[in-house]
């Protein structure tokens, strides 16, 4: 291994230096990769969610309780942000790598809203699942490669399978696709994270 002091080796070669940068990236994603533990929070209370408004839906016939449900969304963000704050804190070095995650799921979150507020506006409220499932896929996809994690990868390509399968179902089924998804995208890696992270601890 390439001692990072050596860089001022007049012996210092190209090689050595690609070896460096190497070794310090392996270091952030090993230390990014953490344990999963947002992906789990996220995951079931999506999961759960969904599957709570497909019953409310295909079974009751019911909207007016919806938003009830999708309110558990709230405390759990109150939380993200807490259990985030307490993370910065501890946090020793803040890599590159960290900043273009952060900056990946705050352009998703955005991007979330104002998909909200167009399909609301346009009234095919329909539409909204599938183009979140689409969505969910662009975060996934691109931390499961800042990572170089596989399974989220893998878990974006079936978001986007499951947002078009939605559009061949009847509308209450895309709440079931959303769940499906969180399950593929965020809840099965992020066990994996899980396994991961303790197995580098």
């Amino acid at each position: 291994m390439v001692n990072y002091f050596d860089m001022e080796r007049p012996d210092f070669s190209p090689s050595d230096s690609l070896q460096l940068i190497e070794s310090m990236i392996s270091k952030a994603q090993n230390r990014f990769s953490e344990n999963g533990h947002l992906y789990l929070l996220w995951g079931w209370v999506i999961a759960f969610c969904s599957t709570a408004s497909f019953i409310l839906v295909y079974f009751f016939k019911s909207y007016s309780w919806l938003n009830f449900v999708w309110a558990l969304t709230l405390p759990t963000a109150l939380y993200q942000a807490v259990y985030l704050a307490r993370h910065k804190k501890k946090e020793r070095v803040k890599t590159y790598t960290d900043e273009i995650n952060n900056y990946v799921w705050l352009v998703f979150v955005i991007m979330g809203f104002l998909t909200g507020i167009v399909i609301a506006w346009s009234g095919h409220r329909e539409l909204f699942n599938p183009v979140i499932l689409i969505l969910y896929g662009m975060p996934t996809f691109l931390s499961g490669v800042i990572m170089r994690f596989v399974p989220l990868r893998a878990g974006a390509v079936c978001c986007w399978g499951l947002a078009l399968l939605s559009l061949l179902l009847p509308s209450e089924f895309s709440f079931l696709m959303l769940a499906l998804a969180v399950v593929t995208a965020w809840i099965v890696p992020g066990y994996l994270l899980r396994v991961r992270f303790k197995n580098q601890n």
